[in-house]
């Protein structure tokens, strides 16, 4: 029975009625929706060897899937990996074609699958879960980071602190640490914590009370009202000498002409190198300046104050209207600039009518790249390509009228499936030796 046949069966208006037909039907899809899944990655890979994504204002293929196909950001990311390690990974890609594996266990494997390993943790993978698999490259690469001479400084490479607010409005920070800075803040959070005790005590040592149990099983409450004295400290604490906000920032110097149109002022970097004009121009489209009046041999005449090319007021009516970056397609909502629409330096004025928040690419692709941004009369704002060609502000969507389904078909017509479902074989719930799996890898 061809494949398109079998899946007909599944959607028959008779539907099984014992327990056991309910998985063997559930097994049985799963089985075709991995090997669809396998002919989704390739054509993924082809496509971005292609660059077929490069669309104007898209910079990735994981972009694309996400505006076109709805896949989430992390999820394309992940999909472009897979489909290009299973380019390396022929039997692997076999076993995946076949529906015999699960995405979950090809994307575990392909953390760690090269040509020496793949026989190994594809007899894994046939013969255990899941969770055998994504435990099993967890406990091996545990192993090989501490076995790498050059740990500590992927360690260094890899570190971050995220944050974000959940559905409840509370903030959630995570991070990844090296083990010398973690333990700078474990220290520094075990600090507080008993600063906060022996405050509490001592407020209490009228009364010749203890601190109460409820109050000592809270420890992650403490930790957070810690985490927020450390804000309040470091906000609250002066200023030291030579150590005030200039001494952060990237200073361009930009002459007066620079700023026009087609000018020949000089721009360049403080300290460093010459910047286009263009470049100028996007710099000052959300920056702070200072004017400097210097004479006939460069001597400075005279300073004036720094101010922000954006007020904050406006800055704080943008952010809550735009949140985030405005350009089709884009999914940054952080680390993003006011762009003036008519630039200030021509006239536009700094006012929300004339402003638009975009990302560092896509503000650099409106300056430098020849990309448009414009407000017409009585409409929304408007990108166009450098020739000029609109882009639309969603993706266009097809109509179920018009959609084809040939290719699926023809597809489904040409897919041989293993005869064998995808649970595992010989697997009745026993556990795995980690110690002997992790070292079989080495």
């Amino acid at each position: 029975m061809s494949a398109t046949a079998r899946l007909a069966a599944t959607q028959s208006p008779t539907r099984p009625t014992a327990v056991a037909d309910l998985g063997t039907e559930i097994t049985e899809l799963c089985t075709y929706i991995f090997a669809a899944t396998y002919r989704l990655l390739v054509l993924i890979r082809e496509f971005d060897e292609a660059e077929g994504w490069a669309q104007p204002g898209l910079c990735s293929c994981a972009h694309w899937l996400n505006f076109k196909c709805g896949i989430g950001m992390n999820a394309a990311r992940e999909k472009l990996r897979v489909a290009h390690a299973l380019k390396e990974l022929p039997k692997i890609s076999a076993a995946f074609e076949q529906g015999e594996l699960s995405y979950s266990k090809v994307r575990a494997m392909t953390r760690i699958a090269d040509q020496e390993n793949e026989d190994y943790l594809l007899m894994i993978a046939r013969h255990g879960t899941a969770y055998h698999m994504e435990k099993l490259v967890q406990k091996y690469r545990r192993a090989k980071r501490s076995q790498d001479v050059t740990h500590a400084n992927q360690q260094h490479k890899d570190r971050y602190v995220d944050y974000h607010y959940d559905e409840d409005g509370c903030l959630v920070v995570s991070g990844r640490l090296p083990a010398e800075q973690g333990a700078l803040v474990v220290k520094a959070l075990e600090k507080a914590l008993r600063a906060d005790v022996s405050a509490e005590t001592s407020d209490q040592v009228c009364e010749e009370k203890a601190v109460t149990k409820d109050r000592q099983d809270s420890i992650a409450a403490r930790c957070s009202d810690a985490l927020c004295e450390f804000a309040e400290t470091y906000l609250n604490a002066d200023s030291k000498p030579g150590s005030t906000a200039d001494r952060y920032q990237v200073v361009v110097h930009v002459s007066a002409e620079t700023p026009t149109p087609d000018c020949e002022g000089e721009s360049h970097i403080e300290e460093g190198p010459h910047v286009s004009a263009e470049t100028s121009r996007r710099v000052l489209c959300d920056c702070s300046t200072v004017r400097v009046t210097e004479g006939e041999v460069g001597e400075p005449l005279s300073i004036g104050r720094k101010t922000r090319s954006i007020p904050p007021a406006i800055r704080r009516a943008l952010r809550y209207r735009d949140k985030g970056c405005r350009f089709p397609g884009c999914t940054h909502t952080r680390i993003v600039d006011g762009h003036h629409i008519q630039h200030w330096a021509d006239g536009g004025a700094t006012s929300l009518d004339n402003l638009v928040q975009l990302c560092r690419f896509h503000h650099r692709l409106v300056h430098e790249g020849g990309y448009g941004c414009e407000r017409p009369a009585g409409r929304g704002i408007v990108f166009t390509a450098p020739d000029r060609r609109q882009l639309p502000e969603y993706s266009e969507l097809r109509g179920r009228d018009t959609f084809s389904t040939k290719s699926v078909e023809r597809y489904l017509s040409a897919m041989e499936v293993a005869t064998k479902s995808c649970v595992p074989e010989y697997y009745a719930g026993d556990r795995m030796d980690w110690d002997l799996a992790v070292a079989a890898l080495f």
